[in-house]
């Protein structure tokens, strides 16, 4: 049996109670957070957090088992609310640091690297080997963090932060270490569900459109099962629209488990992660996936890992 422990600090204060927190790292969403829940009173006195931390504050989150806490979560708070008498402090990775208004411009023929270079602060870098051509993007009125969610959302790269760097790649293509899972030993919940490729047909269709107005399309997959539609302005390259239907297409259809499972805080497991399954009543189910989103959770209840599975790899 491992005794709970963490180390959770904001700004200079280091917290002596905890109700409950919640990480969630993903590689398909812009920024990871954590939202750390305080009791709103002890010893029938109120607290009142607002008066020793505040927004902006630096965050730093450890979790784990007999008084060796792993960091699970670095960035800043973002927000203090005090709803159902509890208070909540929302935080948000170092993309925090973006929501930052960024001068106007227009682009003329850029790939997505010359946009990001432009709205990237001094002090991070950027790891991209994803290309995506524009025919034109303007930048108006807009916070870097709001250039960056326009991006992920219309060329479906993964972005995320890795310390100080920002990395932009296509989906599935970073590995960022390995974890191994049992149905009969470490999962505690599993909603998955195994399907063959030739169950999960889909077409993915991705439109295009030029300065010209007129639109350019690209197909990959069949015609039978579920139809994906992406339509993006201001795109008329057909390879950047060839390359975004084909790598859709593997993200959607292959043989192999979707969904999520549940375990424990051991092992360590993030977003990125390649998580090897084993069942030893249906070993042809065995396999190797890539993961999308961890959520670790701690509370008096216990800690968990719950991990969502991207495709087969």
């Amino acid at each position: 049996m491992f005794d709970l422990s963490w180390k959770i600090t904001v700004g200079k204060y280091r917290l002596s109670m905890l109700s409950s927190v919640e990480i969630t790292r993903s590689v398909e969403q812009l920024s990871d957070t954590a939202v750390i829940v305080l009791p709103g009173s002890c010893f029938n006195r109120a607290l009142e957090v607002e008066q020793q931390i505040k927004r902006g504050d630096r965050v730093e989150i450890e979790l784990g088992y007999d008084g060796d806490p792993k960091v699970e979560f670095e960035g800043y708070l973002e927000s203090i609310s005090t709803d159902d008498g509890s208070i909540k402090l929302q935080c948000e990775d170092a993309l925090y640091t973006l929501r930052v208004a960024v001068a106007n411009k227009e682009f003329v023929n850029p790939d997505i690297k010359d946009i990001l270079n432009y709205i990237l602060p001094q002090g991070m870098g950027l790891v991209c080997d994803y290309s995506f051509r524009y025919d034109k993007y303007v930048i108006e009125n807009a916070t870097a963090y709001q250039v960056l969610k326009k991006l992920q959302e219309e060329t479906k790269a993964n972005i995320y932060l890795k310390g100080s760097e920002l990395h932009v790649h296509p989906q599935y293509r970073e590995i960022f270490g390995n974890a191994w899972y049992s149905f009969q030993t470490n999962i505690e919940k599993s909603n998955l569900e195994y399907k063959n490729a030739e169950d999960r047909k889909v077409e993915v269709v991705v439109e295009g459109k030029g300065n010209d107005g007129k639109v350019i399309r690209e197909t990959a997959g069949e015609k039978g099962g579920d139809t994906i539609t992406l339509k993006i302005d201001g795109v008329s390259d057909r390879a950047s629209l060839r390359n975004l239907a084909n790598e859709q297409l593997k993200v959607k259809s292959y043989t192999g488990y979707s969904g999520s499972f549940t375990g424990w805080l051991i092992p360590w497991c993030d977003a990125g992660f390649a998580v090897t399954l084993f069942d030893l009543d249906y070993e042809h189910k065995n396999g190797t996936y890539y993961a999308t989103e961890v959520i670790t959770s701690m509370s008096s209840s216990g800690g968990s890992r719950t991990i969502k599975l991207g495709r087969k790899i």
